[in-house]
């Protein structure tokens, strides 16, 4: 959920690098003692169950220096030129082809290699022999695997340490079978788990469930390379294999295992014509309602938001970023695209209505969405309850859309003398199968000309056209997510059950088993959003100290808060999962 709260998904290695992102360096993270900031009463945070525990959040008003910033700079990567050849600046993103089996000889694969000298020997000693994966899908599974080198601390122990039973993470299980598939594939003969290989220590350490759990991993990237090789028969056993190894309600590793074959199955009845295009997009639209799911804030939803962090991160930065750029407004207008339950503009309410220095006139929200006109007006009610409570000069607009090419340029009962904020909460990647309608969607935001623009999306790439590097990538962000759940709520609370099954399992086999149109999530990193918004002449502005201090209380918050780290993509803030980017919020305005 993907996407998520679940729209895809929704959804630390100490020092582990991302090898995927943009850059090749360590970001600045919180972790260790935290920064003692005087903040408000935001200081006491409680944990109320209902949506009014919002109320005992503080939203500061006074910027801080940047000296008190606990995030480090970040630095513009030569890998910013990769990511736009490789998405084209988001100009041509109808990707229906299929993953070739791609002959590609091994010295090729040589030059990309990091993940150990071994491989490279290895790789050296067998240029004659064809490998089914392609060089950068080969590439993604080597940069994943090559995170195994670098754990330390609460994951696989460094040589030379004294022994000690360590609790590997979903994502950790994911990278050693990794490096285990590559060994195998690249016809390695010797065995990793053998004392004097190199890798033998990191393999000596795992227990039974965690071998149990490699081979299932592996049974899975066997059966992925197979089905983007089109050899289905033989995928269809390996997931045979798979199932009698995994369930929906076992340990993190199997829950993975169990959706992504699901959705591999799935992939393989469409290829073979057991499945229409047609009839799959239906199946996977009538599998849940995610919008309405979650604005009618159902219980498995408020669970996620209140055991979860990434959500909270998310909504209180947003809103303290918000509360920056209309600090001397006195009528606010704010634009939602996609409206959900709304529930973070009661926090905003609360933070304009205790301004000192600029009283507010009128808060007017104008919630655009193509989901059902009664659970966009259920959202509205809510809201203007809330506003009555808190006093609040308050309007509610409804526009009800079948399809957002029939948004206007230019909305209509605008105010010269409001300030104007467009909100887009997994929104973007949504519209990226359909670039028509994204393109009619940045036009009407250039034309309103918001004093600032939230933008919170997903930070993985399922977008590659490529099966195996979307497979890759699917498989690492979603193991984060899942092992995310497993720390933070239990196995057999139903909540859990109903997210995965429901909105993360559809999520899944919308990215792997979806083409064309029918395939609406289409995540991409910030470095593509980056270059996408510049066409249209829209700069990235900083969050603010307060806001990014905001995300820092939040994280606090929660007790599986030291694996919950933030970091920072020049001004876009990154949430991560134990080293995996999950979600990513940036501010932005017209020049």
């Amino acid at each position: 959920m993907a996407s998520s709260a679940f729209d895809s998904a929704e959804h630390s290695f100490c020092g582990v690098e991302d090898k995927l992102s943009s850059s090749d360096r360590s970001y600045g993270s919180i972790k260790g003692e935290r920064m003692q900031i005087p903040f408000s009463e935001g200081e006491d945070c409680r944990e109320s169950g209902d949506i009014s525990s919002f109320a005992y959040y503080g939203v500061h008003h006074n910027d801080m220096t940047k000296e008190q910033a606990p995030f480090s700079e970040y630095q513009q990567q030569e890998q910013l030129q990769q990511s736009f050849s490789e998405y084209g600046l988001l100009d041509d993103l109808r990707y229906d082809i299929l993953s070739p089996p791609i002959q590609t000889c091994l010295d090729e694969i040589a030059k990309f290699s990091r993940i150990s000298t071994e491989l490279e020997d290895i790789i050296e000693a067998r240029k004659d022999k064809p490998f089914q994966f392609s060089s950068t899908s080969l590439e993604l599974l080597r940069s994943y695997g090559s995170g195994i080198k670098q754990l330390s601390g609460d994951g696989v122990l460094e040589p030379h340490t004294e022994r000690r039973k360590v609790e590997l993470s979903t994502s950790e299980m994911m990278r050693i079978a990794s490096t285990k598939f590559i060994q195998s594939s690249s016809g390695a003969a010797d065995d990793l788990a053998l004392p004097g290989h190199p890798n033998y220590y990191y393999f000596s350490c795992l227990s039974k469930d965690e071998i149990r759990n490699l081979q299932l991993a592996e049974i899975l990237l066997a059966a992925a390379e197979k089905v983007g090789c089109q050899q289905f028969d033989a995928a269809s056993k390996l997931l045979d294999q798979s199932d009698e190894l995994c369930c929906s309600t076992g340990n993190p590793v199997e829950r993975v295992v169990y959706y992504f074959s699901e959705a591999l199955r799935e992939k393989i009845d469409r290829e073979t014509g057991k499945v229409s295009i047609k009839g799959l997009g239906k199946r996977m639209a009538l599998d849940v309602d995610k919008d309405k799911d979650i604005m009618r804030l159902s219980p498995p939803i408020m669970a996620t938001h209140q055991l979860l962090p990434f959500s909270q991160i998310q909504q209180f930065s947003a809103i303290q970023t918000i509360v920056e750029n209309v600090a001397e407004a006195k009528k606010v207008h704010v634009v939602d695209f996609r409206i959900q339950s709304g529930v973070q503009w009661t926090v905003l309410m609360q933070a304009l209505v205790a301004r000192r220095e600029c009283s507010l006139e009128l808060l007017k929200i104008t919630a655009i969405g193509t989901c059902s006109q009664q659970v966009i007006e259920d959202t509205g009610k809510r809201l203007e309850t809330f506003a009555r409570m808190f006093d609040v000069p308050f309007s509610f607009k409804i526009i009800k859309l079948r399809d957002m090419l029939e948004l206007k340029e230019g909305l209509s009962d605008l105010d010269e003398e409001e300030s104007i904020v467009v909100y887009a909460r997994f929104l973007l990647n949504t519209m990226i199968s359909r670039p028509e309608r994204l393109e009619s969607v940045m036009k009407v935001i250039k034309k309103l000309n918001p004093c600032v623009m939230v933008v919170y999306e997903i930070e993985s790439n399922h977008n590659s056209p490529a099966f195996v590097n979307r497979f890759t990538e699917a498989l690492f962000y979603h193991s984060a997510y899942f092992d995310c759940f497993e720390e933070c709520m239990e196995r057999d609370d139903e909540n859990r059950t109903v997210i995965e099954s429901l909105h993360i399992a559809q999520g899944i086999r919308i990215i792997l088993a979806a083409e064309g149109e029918e395939r609406n999530i289409r995540p991409v990193k910030v470095d593509v959003w980056r270059a996408f918004f510049s066409r249209f002449g829209m700069v990235e502005v900083d969050l603010g100290m307060a806001s990014l201090y905001q995300a820092d209380l939040m994280v606090k918050k929660f007790s599986c808060g030291s694996s919950c780290t933030l970091d920072m993509n020049r001004k876009c803030l990154i949430i991560r999962w134990k080293g995996t980017p999950i979600h990513s919020l940036s501010a932005w305005r017209f020049e």
